[in-house]
């Protein structure tokens, strides 16, 4: 029996390609979602927010403060850390300017709980009325599971700036993005599948060059959020040198490579300058075989790298100017639903 037959018989009998089209466009509603809370946490880390919320309240937190005394309850609490003890405090932090810190935080959360009610919700009415193709639960579950991992990372991310340090462990800040882009690859590469599905098509296999590519895109992922986490974008604002140098003359080698590799800035940001370059190359190859089998999903790889490259030459040389950089973020976030769709249009081709 061919793929395209059994991905037929998978279907149970009351479903239907408008139900698979309609899964499908939920899931990309979602994933729309999380391409929003990416930048919004791209806001969040930029302006020192993240700590301003001092305790995990999933149900009670989604209300901020509503009375002058609850708001100087949140604001003494806050004073008890160490960011506020060593930074905001010796700088002449006012309630108003916590406030404003509080804001954004909060928003990041908001969304976050938002995301969660938009795909449980919507996953039981369809799980209910068995509108989901026989074999997408699993996905569906896991999918689902993911975002709970996210919000328990969130957290396991903030309680690392809470009393030991001035600012979030930049390795638990990667592990909380890498998770969220983890959560949108699985939402597009699912969404594609479904709408496959509704045109009486099989489910695409990730190619070994697809594979190579976003294990190549990830790795610059990772470098970006630990150049986050560290602060390494403040370090030069000189392209394509630093400092000077093109290479960084400022590093620390004493503890060795491999925790110069992911601990030091000036390394951190060296290769998160020049490894995009070898990606790049990567995208320009699938682009291009992509442009007679899929041409839009090769207009979008071409567009967002193309893009994100010139943000982020922006980014350095503006000296980390906040929007650019949030829009850095963003970019990037899109640069991986991109790479999904180009990986997932490769899927679909009959092999060579």
């Amino acid at each position: 029996m061919t793929a395209l037959a059994q991905s037929r018989d998978r279907i149970a009998p009351g479903d239907s390609a408008r139900n698979a089209l309609a899964l499908a466009r939920w899931l990309l509603s979602v994933a729309a979602l999380v391409v929003l809370i990416v930048a919004v946490g791209g806001i969040t880390r930029l302006t020192e927010s993240g700590l301003s919320i001092t305790e995990w309240k999933p149900v009670t937190g989604a209300l901020p403060p509503l009375s002058d005394a609850q708001w100087q309850a949140e604001f003494e609490q806050y004073k008890k850390i160490p960011q506020y003890i060593e930074v905001n405090g010796p700088a002449g932090m006012t309630l108003g300017d916590y406030k404003f810190i509080y804001f954004w935080e909060w928003i990041h959360r908001l969304l976050a709980r938002l995301i969660g009610l938009a795909f449980a919700l919507p996953l039981a009415w369809f799980w209910i009325r068995r509108r989901i193709p026989a074999g997408y639960k699993p996905r569906l579950l896991a999918l689902l599971a993911l975002g709970g991992l996210q919000g328990a990372v969130g957290w396991w991310m903030v309680s690392s700036g809470l009393t030991q340090d001035v600012k979030v462990s930049h390795f638990r800040l990667a592990a909380h993005l890498m998770v969220a882009l983890l959560t949108l690859s699985g939402l597009v590469w699912t969404a594609l599948d479904l709408r496959a599905l509704s045109r009486g098509e099989a489910p695409a296999r990730l190619r070994r060059f697809a594979a190579i590519v976003l294990a190549a895109l990830a790795l610059q992922l990772l470098y970006g959020a630990l150049m986050a986490g560290l602060r390494a974008g403040y370090i030069a604002s000189d392209w394509p040198a630093m400092q000077g140098s093109l290479f960084p003359e400022g590093v620390d080698w004493s503890a060795g490579v491999v925790h110069a590799l992911l601990n030091d800035p000036f390394l951190v940001h060296f290769i998160h300058r020049w490894w995009a370059w070898g990606v790049v190359l990567l995208l320009i190859v699938m682009a291009r075989r992509l442009r007679h089998s899929d041409r839009r999903a090769s207009v979008a790889i071409h567009s967002a790298f193309g893009t994100q490259l010139l943000i982020g030459i922006a980014t350095v040389m503006t000296g980390v100017e906040l929007w650019i950089a949030v829009l850095h973020q963003l970019v990037g976030a899109l640069l991986v639903a991109a790479t999904v769709w180009g990986a997932h249009a490769m899927g679909r081709e009959s092999p060579a």
